[in-house]
């Protein structure tokens, strides 16, 4: 049967418009008679002058931990080591009065960012804070964990003098407590993806560091069918997607054209708030042998890791933040003569804005990360903020553009990350270094996989929103309403 959305309007304009969709694609943008509803074989639905746009795409999510976040205690607002402490004891004393008591074997915190805190975190606070009960506090920005002497223990590192864990043996951690039976995780995925429906999202780039093929086919061979997902690989991985001749762009097999293979990624050095981002210069009050952050990856290694999966036709997707990490990216790309992208480019030198155009490299950027970053980066990166974030260079400059939220780090909604990229500030705070703003319609369009309007021949991957994007103000583009969400010409959301 055939859908046709009569009604509505496209972004920037006030005429009303139908949309017809056949077999998932849009066929037909335009006037439609108003007797050709009544076909049998045609379902009508009224936008009732509702705004019609592309279906949006979230570019970099760890969809596993997503879906974790909310059952994990919130640290996300302390603003001392001190503070986040007494959120741990806090959260203990209140199970400890539960009558499942007994059942409790860790704690699991997110969401703090110690870079500003006046005092640092240590394992004889969180000791103080905790007794026996194991706890993993995740930072923010997921590159460091902090443990308390249990939880160093039981996850091997047992005697750790400060508890603070940094890059592989944070991720390490991160790894391990992620244990979570299928069941209840694959449960609570699916309600992550019917809220990322909610807001518009037709897609995501999934960068969780597991096996995201056999997740994600368990997910949507049991009927989850609410997001397409490209998921992406790791160097550990690299082996068993050759071997099972896994190439970026395919389509697996059995779940209804919804699961691709997405990138390589390979993580080159850490993040800002960490103070673990590789940079050019020394951050301030550092001193030693990662005074200018962590290359957690060789640019020899970087580059034949690189070239084995360009070679398996796996495209490249290297993280990279600090100015040096970014240079030292281009120059991999260059040396293997393949495109990809970099993930986060936070802070980038002017001559590597004209490489990432001339090696034909997206940057697949955060826009959401400048705001939560933006005191630490200017204590960190003093002097050097103006490139930091640099939306507008880069797409003046020829770039590709793509948007995402790096969740759990920003939550997943693109109309989140769309409105930090226009308005580079929230609430009432001025704009952080304004000339980098972008238009509404380049922010839609890096949201959407290029698109900022839809066209015949398209796949149906639309959002029906309230308010015309292309004149909300930056605050109703961060609440943007969603009336409908479809993929594939299917509705997964829908309140029309």
């Amino acid at each position: 049967m055939s859908l046709l959305l009569r009604n509505g309007r496209l972004p920037g304009s006030d005429e009303l418009v139908d949309v017809q969709i056949d077999d998932g694609q849009i066929t037909s943008i335009g006037y439609v008679a108003a007797d050709t509803g009544r076909s049998p074989t045609i379902r009508t639905v009224d936008l009732r002058e509702r705004w019609i746009t592309p279906g949006l795409w979230d570019n970099h999510v760890h969809f596993s931990q997503w879906a974790q976040t909310s059952r994990r205690l919130d640290v996300s607002g302390a603003t001392s080591a001190h503070a986040a402490a007494q959120l741990v004891a806090g959260r203990l004393a209140a199970l400890a009065a539960l009558p499942t008591a007994g059942d409790q074997d860790r704690l699991v915190g997110f969401g703090f960012r110690d870079g500003l805190w006046p005092d640092a975190p240590s394992r004889t606070l969180l000791d103080a804070a905790s007794g026996p009960v194991p706890v993993v506090l995740v930072s923010g920005d997921l590159h460091s964990c902090w443990l308390n002497s249990a939880a160093l223990a039981v996850y091997g590192f047992a005697g750790h003098q400060t508890g603070l864990l940094r890059e592989d043996d944070a991720f390490a951690v991160e790894r391990a407590i992620d244990n979570v039976p299928d069941a209840d995780l694959d449960a609570w995925a699916a309600e992550a993806a019917r809220s990322a429906a909610a807001r518009g999202v037709v897609g995501i780039v999934d960068l969780e560091m597991t096996w995201n093929l056999d997740v994600w086919r368990r997910r949507m061979s049991a009927g989850q069918n609410s997001l397409r997902v490209d998921f992406g690989l790791y160097t550990h991985h690299l082996d068993d997607a050759i071997a099972q001749g896994l190439t970026s762009g395919q389509i697996i097999d059995g779940t209804g054209g919804l699961l691709t293979v997405g990138p390589y990624k390979v993580i080159t050095d850490g993040s800002l708030n960490t103070r673990t981002a590789y940079c050019f210069d020394a951050y301030p009050g550092l001193s030693g042998e990662h005074d200018r952050g962590m290359l957690t990856v060789p640019i020899d290694e970087l580059v034949e890791h690189m070239r084995r999966a360009h070679t398996a036709g796996i495209r490249p997707a290297v993280h990279a933040i600090g100015d040096n990490a970014n240079s030292l990216a281009l120059d991999a790309f260059e040396a293997v003569g393949c495109t990809g992208s970099i993930e986060h480019a936070q802070l980038l030198t002017e001559a590597d804005v004209a490489r990432f155009a001339r090696l034909g490299i997206t940057a697949s950027v955060q826009p959401e990360h400048a705001l939560d970053d933006r005191d630490v980066a200017d204590r960190y990166w003093a002097g050097r903020t103006d490139r930091a974030f640099r939306l507008a260079d880069l797409l003046a400059a020829g770039v590709h553009l793509a948007l995402g939220s790096d969740a759990p780090v920003a939550p997943l909604d693109p109309w989140v990350a769309i409105s930090a990229a226009v308005g580079r500030s929230r609430g009432d705070r001025a704009a952080w270094h304004p000339g980098q703003a972008i238009s509404r319609q380049a922010a839609l369009a890096a949201s959407a996989r290029g698109r900022h309007s839809i066209a015949v021949g398209q796949p149906a991957d639309l959002a029906v929103c309230e308010i015309d994007p292309f004149v909300a103000s930056v605050a109703d583009l961060r609440r943007m309403p969603v009336a409908a969400t479809l993929l594939g010409g299917r509705f997964t959301h829908n309140t029309l």
